[in-house]
């Protein structure tokens, strides 16, 4: 349908007045019916103060399984912690007791999955005892037998691999000789044991 409707002659003399009001009704009508277009705003320069975008951080390299798990401090992280503080290098030991305290920690440290650290338990197991003699540098020269238990044989080996597992244990030529030190194995009935110079 059409804004503007036909408008018919006007006898007599209103004609020219009614006309013009007419006229001025189109117009107005006519403003009406399209709609004027909405401004568009004039854009904005960008504000010296507003920080431009950061560009995209670049992918970080993927872990690998290991390497994640030592990171978020996963199962890796206790072995690593207990190399780290059995590998330390600490003040030498002054005499044999101080040494043997530390060859203690040492093994201790090194066998994680074989010791305790808690009480002793009653009754024992096996209670092996063995002397270590050491070369300078603290390696083992060699491993002898003092006691050897009545029953499961098999902690004497234990214990044996147990020191070797965890040596050098540190110079020793600043100490009296013979370069030896005995140690006495606490096992339990699960075959884990605790050095008695631990046991305090």
């Amino acid at each position: 349908m059409p804004c503007v409707e036909e408008v018919g002659h006007w006898p007599g003399a209103h004609r020219s007045a009614v006309h013009r009001a007419v006229l001025l009704l189109i117009v107005l009508l006519g403003a009406g019916c399209s709609p004027a277009p909405k401004p568009v705003p004039p854009a904005s320069p960008a504000s010296p103060a507003s920080p431009a975008s950061p560009p995209a951080a670049a992918a970080s390299p993927a872990l690998s399984p290991a390497a994640s798990r030592v990171a978020g401090g996963g199962p890796a992280a206790p072995v690593a912690a207990a190399g780290a503080l059995a590998s330390a290098p600490g003040r030498p030991a002054t005499d044999w007791d101080a040494y043997r305290l530390h060859a203690a920690e040492r093994i201790v440290a090194l066998n994680p999955g074989t010791t305790y650290t808690g009480p002793v338990p009653e009754p024992l197991l096996a209670i092996p005892v063995l002397e270590i003699e050491l070369n300078r540098d603290g390696s083992v020269r060699r491993i002898a037998v003092l006691r050897q238990p009545g029953q499961a044989l098999d902690t004497v080996q234990l214990a044996m691999a147990a020191v070797r597992r965890a040596a050098p244990f540190g110079p020793v030529g600043h100490l009296p000789r013979p370069w030896t030190f005995s140690e006495t194995f606490l096992f339990n009935e699960q075959r884990r044991f605790k050095p008695r110079s631990l046991d305090s």
